[in-house]
């Protein structure tokens, strides 16, 4: 089975893309606010917990949110592969993803980034907030404090993943299509 982590910053068009990977290869797309809102709605053990977290005003830990994802993949052996879509986030969720991965005798194939110049993500941002109404996509300084924190964190991440060899950068500025067009290249060849 494969597992994609498909990354990038604020704007980068990882939903859209994701959804069209998930399309064209039938992958699982596994997004851990989903995931989390799926067992606590169910309410399953990981998610009564989970849910003590959120309700508090705190970050879920990240050994709940592993336990969440290990259930999730004990349970899909149908599917060809899974893009990972808001996880990891830093390089201690990566390393617990990977040791549970290791655990049901898989792995990460590849992170997937979508790379985009910051001017792009500002007005791309900019524009999303226009037409979706969201606050954090209508404010610049909103906006430039969101990819900032994103280069803080996530550089870490990508470095973890280039040192495995499975850092894959992908040019995220085009059309949609001519940018679906590269990941799926990409994918074919892992």
């Amino acid at each position: 089975m494969m597992h994609l982590i498909l990354f990038g910053p604020p704007g980068a068009g990882k939903g859209t893309q994701a959804q069209l990977l998930v399309d064209h290869f039938k992958f699982l797309h596994l997004s851990t606010g989903d995931l989390l809102r799926g067992e606590i709605a169910a309410k399953t053990e990981l998610g009564l917990q989970a849910k003590k977290f959120i309700d508090a005003g705190e970050l879920v830990p990240d050994e709940t949110v592993i336990g969440m994802i290990k259930n999730l993949i004990d349970r899909i052996c149908t599917v060809p592969g899974v893009i990972y879509d808001g996880f990891p986030r830093t390089v201690a969720q990566a390393i617990a993803l990977d040791n549970m991965l290791t655990e049901c005798k898989e792995g990460i194939t590849a992170l997937l980034s979508l790379e985009v110049p910051h001017d792009e993500l500002v007005k791309r941002l900019l524009i999303r907030g226009e037409s979706s109404g969201r606050t954090d996509d209508a404010d610049v300084a909103t906006i430039e404090n969101r990819i900032t924190v994103y280069g803080e964190k996530t550089q870490p991440l990508i470095n973890h993943y280039t040192q495995l060899g499975k850092y894959h950068p992908i040019e995220g500025v085009g059309s949609i299509e001519e940018i679906s067009t590269r990941l799926i290249n990409k994918v074919k060849t892992l």
